[in-house]
């Protein structure tokens, strides 16, 4: 038993549900927060078959920025030891479904970037005070460079990803840890059916990797590890060749 109790953000998610578990098994305490009460209240009973020390549903909505204090407070009650946080929801439509209605940019960027940024400002305050603890937050692959079949869900993991540096260096003088975690495609609700997608990864490996680094202080990682290449070689094109491919 580790004494960490995990909140985890956005719970439903295949990678989130994942890392759960993982955690569960090895007698941590998890509050998993969503919408779907009813669904996390199942997953809550399934940790505790696992062995979790607790398990726990609050609600949380990541569009509802007003709500967040109050959340982060209500974990805070709820904390068995140092309270540890993985966030892992983001809204993520086709590309042209947002071409086609503004709206759907808005919505993705609020609940990518601005909702995410809005719930870690509100618990990093608690990490401060316990000195000590870890945030893993899930990136994307997405987020390292503009193209043009994902940039507006790649600009809300852009800015995510900028936004949890500062918050590493932040963090750091408490002795917090706060790990961002670069998946590449993970065969999820979000992915399923999507053409064009190739070397798609397991939620287990991804949820997997990323407890892995955090524990060893990692700043971030890509998941699985060989994206890094692949994405060195996308922002290595110069911009005048990249505005012509479709990709």
């Amino acid at each position: 038993m580790s004494g960490e109790t995990w909140v985890v953000l956005g719970a439903s998610s295949a990678i989130a549900r994942a890392f759960a578990r993982i955690v569960a098994a090895r007698g941590d305490s998890v509050i998993l927060a969503g919408r779907d009460r009813e669904d996390l209240e199942a997953s809550a009973q399934d940790l505790r078959v696992r062995g979790a020390a607790q398990a726990e549903v609050l609600g949380f909505d990541a569009l509802d920025t007003a709500s967040h204090g109050e959340f982060a407070r209500e974990c805070g009650r709820r904390a068995r030891g140092k309270l540890c946080v993985f966030l892992a929801f983001a809204a993520m439509p086709e590309q042209d479904a947002i071409d086609k209605d503004p709206s759907l940019a808005v919505h993705t960027i609020n609940a990518g970037f601005t909702g995410a940024v809005s719930v870690l400002h509100c618990l990093a305050p608690m990490l401060e005070d316990q000195h000590g603890g870890r945030v893993i937050a899930l990136g994307s692959v997405a987020g390292d460079r503009g193209r043009r079949k994902n940039y507006v869900y790649g600009a809300a993991k852009a800015g995510l990803q900028a936004y949890l540096q500062g918050l590493r260096a932040r963090l750091f003088a408490a002795g917090a840890t706060v790990t961002t975690v670069k998946p590449g495609f993970v065969d999820t609700a979000m992915t399923f059916g999507r053409p064009g997608l190739f070397l798609v990864a397991a939620p287990e490996s991804i949820a997997a990797a990323a407890l892995a680094a955090a524990e060893k202080g990692r700043d971030e990682i890509y998941a699985p590890f060989f994206w890094a290449f692949i994405m060195l070689i996308i922002k290595s094109i110069p911009e005048r060749v990249m505005k012509k491919l479709n990709i």
